[in-house]
């Protein structure tokens, strides 16, 4: 593989026009499909195999036009201090309200407060249930509009007005942090380089790729049924791996140049090497997000699979644009340890000769291995402490910030009705079988309250046939809390007697339902994803490093960063430690996609520092250095461009941190630990004393898996004796 990736990175150098040309031309192709391809609506949303998606699909059957799935909004008002909500001022700008919203295109049905007992019982407080023919996600925008008109409406005539429910989504607000976190990127690739022109090279290539891969998604969202939501993922993986790969192979181009390479060699080097390193990396991310589909939930997959393509786009951008840019720039870029003059090149070294901090730092762990590696692990050991006591849930409208109508809606709401009225359950009742649909029916209500935690029980709602009935159940507790949970776990343990009594079947759903049984299958693809994604990544990297014991240690290293930054997160988000300074407003479960999308995202950058790193390492063993020396020539050339790639990454994901949404915020915060634990505790630390005390034995294949292997030859063995054609003598110069 070296062989070929030097090929093609000469090939690149020397074809720039060519190469440049086609990268635009892509781009250009791409974006006129995104511009002319037929607006997208948001893609529907299905859970297949869980029992409250079960219950939507009945509905939808055993209803027609109920739109069982379909979003929902709840209007609430609140009266004047001193006032009712059955004045008949008041009485009247409600029911003006309630008329505005029935004129919606997409409304189902509006149920009027006064007729449906939907007044709290100082009369404070009442609310208007709308509901839509289409799911929250599929909404148009002019519906939503209308929707927030009507309650501007009744706020000027003197009511308190909120609007709860997921027809209404709140739009995150980030502040400047994330343009903080790019223009930290933008400074430490220049700290790295020392040159304005090398650090523009990884932040040009990785906005061209995550261009491409964005407007194909976007071109082909109508007809894949990708919706808006789908490229939210590839952008920021392809983003983030994008500046990684540029910045890998770019730094391997300056070290080459220091050792005296004419430029186009040192392209094909580069390429030949660090594009090794590089390939099999965004193998390894490729795997992690394809690995998505095992969860079975379809968004979640075409997500994965599109985030999938962005990084193969980074990957073939990296290994042929970026040494067509390195063309152009010619002797514009300064050898390794080289700054250009604007930022202070040309001086004399104070200190010649003197080992960088990558070499002195590794020459530490090599004479000091022990101690090094009980602190990385008791000190990721500690921080992954919090993660036994993880609690995972979905969030609803009660964790969005104080400031949002959403949250002021739920706590309108529980003010007037009880926490639990946020998250009503409904029971669908199947009778087609049974011998006497309504005994079927009341029985049902009847076993469902003498549960505990029931409020309300309404009476059940039959469709014309009869054999089928819907019935709502409030609880007495908030829906994320576990006793609503466990109720709903109740209730269906429940149906499963009364279905051997009846000939009936008991399903449970709604949104509250819907977010356990999300969770709960989250929670068991959690275990089947890890294995698929770190077993096939350990037989890649089996085949890289040509050993047994690296690939295991780099996937046991993994879990621990893992598992410590879930502690961080239980630790900041359901604790509430360090809440104040990141601004978490509400504590609470742990979104229950964290741990699966921290699995796949983290490991994919993970596989890249260590690919990157010990594949230096590996490359130095085999041109005959022992084996502690070579970890230390591995930190020598590595440890820079590790550093730089991580904090890059750590910059980029804090900037969610200052997103105004528990959920987003989380998530920059996950990814932020997550990467300072893998690269600085794990890759910087861990893994050169585990190498160090292993020696020749980290390196250890058998015999037979040796034959069996394929030789890859990423540390670029076969390019030592490797000439350049005779007819490559004149090289091209800027």
């Amino acid at each position: 593989m070296a062989t070929f990736l030097y090929k093609l990175g000469r090939l690149a150098f020397r074809r720039r026009h060519f190469v440049a040309l086609i990268w635009v031309a892509l781009l250009t192709l791409a974006g006129v499909g995104a511009a002319s391809a037929p607006a997208a609506g948001n893609t529907s949303f299905s859970i297949p195999g869980t029992e409250a998606q079960k219950a939507f699909d009945l509905l939808e059957q055993r209803f027609p036009g109920m739109s069982a799935d379909g979003a929902t909004a709840r209007v609430v008002f609140k009266a004047p201090k001193g006032e009712k909500m059955t004045d008949a001022v008041n009485k009247a700008t409600v029911e003006k309200t309630v008329k505005e919203l029935r004129s919606g295109s997409e409304v189902a049905s509006v149920a009027d407060p006064y007729t449906g007992h939907a007044v709290s019982r100082n009369g404070s407080i009442a609310y208007a249930s709308v509901k839509y023919e289409v799911s929250g996600m599929e909404l148009a925008d002019s519906s939503k509009d209308a929707l927030t008109d009507a309650a501007q409406d009744a706020r000027d005539a003197g009511l308190t007005v909120e609007i709860g429910g997921d027809a209404l989504s709140a739009t995150p607000e980030t502040g400047s942090s994330e343009i903080i976190g790019i223009a930290v990127a933008a400074v430490v690739l220049v700290i790295t380089f020392g040159s304005l022109l090398a650090a523009g090279f990884p932040l040009l290539t990785a906005i061209i790729g995550v261009g491409i891969g964005v407007c194909a998604i976007t071109a082909l969202a109508s007809a894949l049924d990708l919706g808006t939501t789908t490229s939210t993922l590839a952008s920021m993986i392809g983003l983030a791996v994008g500046i990684d790969y540029a910045l890998f192979i770019v730094s391997r181009y300056r070290a080459e140049l220091a050792e005296g390479r004419e430029r186009e060699d040192a392209a094909g080097r580069a390429v030949g090497t660090a594009g090794s390193a590089v390939v099999f990396a965004g193998l390894t991310v490729v795997i992690a997000l394809v690995g998505l589909s095992v969860v079975n939930i379809p968004m979640l997959t075409k997500m994965g699979i599109a985030a999938a393509g962005t990084v193969a786009i980074a990957v073939l951008i990296a290994l042929t644009m970026i040494p067509a840019l390195l063309g152009y720039a010619g002797r514009r870029i300064k050898p390794a340890g080289q700054k250009s003059r604007l930022l202070g090149g040309g001086r004399t070294p104070k200190e010649p000769g003197r080992p960088n901090m990558g070499t002195r730092w590794a020459s530490f762990v090599v004479r000091r291995p022990v101690a090094v590696l009980l602190l990385g692990v008791l000190g990721l050991g500690a921080a992954a402490i919090p993660a036994a006591s993880l609690e995972l849930g979905l969030p609803d409208d009660g964790s969005q910030p104080a400031s949002t109508t959403q949250r002021r809606a739920y706590d309108l709401l529980s003010e007037g009705f009880g926490p639990g009225f946020n998250g009503p359950l409904m029971i669908v009742v199947d009778a087609k079988d049974s011998a006497d649909p309504k005994a079927a029916f009341a029985e049902v209500g009847d076993e469902i309250k003498g549960l505990k935690d029931v409020v309300t029980v309404t009476p059940a709602a039959s469709n014309k046939a009869g054999d089928t009935a819907t019935i709502t159940v409030v609880p007495d507790s908030k829906p994320s809390s576990t006793t609503t949970e466990d109720l709903v776990h109740a209730i269906r343990d429940k149906g499963a007697d009364i279905a051997r009594k009846t000939d009936s079947q008991v399903l449970v759903t709604g949104s509250t339902a819907m977010n356990i049984d999300v969770s709960q299958k989250l929670n068991d693809a959690l275990l089947p994803y890890l294995a698929l994604v770190v077993g096939l990544a350990f037989l890649l990297l089996i085949v890289v490093f040509r050993s047994i014991l690296v690939p295991l240690k780099a996937a046991l290293g993994f879990l621990l960063s893992v598992m410590a930054a879930l502690g961080a997160v239980v630790a900041v988000f359901q604790w509430g430690w360090l809440s104040g300074l990141m601004n978490v407003e509400e504590t609470g479960p742990v979104m229950s996609m964290m741990p699966i999308f921290m699995v796949g995202v983290v490991f994919g950058l993970a596989m890249d520092y260590e690919v990157f790193l010990v594949t230096r390492m590996r490359e130095a063993y085999v041109h005959g250095e022992k084996p502690s020396q070579a970890v230390v020539t591995g930190f020598q050339h590595g440890a820079r461009v590790v550093t730089a790639a991580a904090v890059i990454m750590m910059a980029v994901f804090s900037g969610f941190i200052g997103s105004s949404e528990s959920m987003v915020k989380m998530i920059g915060f996950g990814l932020a630990i997550a990467v300072f634990f893998d690269a600085f505790l794990v890759r910087m630390a861990i893994v050169p004393a585990v190498l160090a005390l292993l020696g020749k034995r980290a390196w250890w294949l058998p015999k037979w898996l040796d034959r069996a292997l394929p030789n890859v030859d990423v540390e670029g063995e076969g390019l030592r004796a490797h000439a350049a054609p005779e007819e490559e003598k004149e090289l091209v110069r800027a």
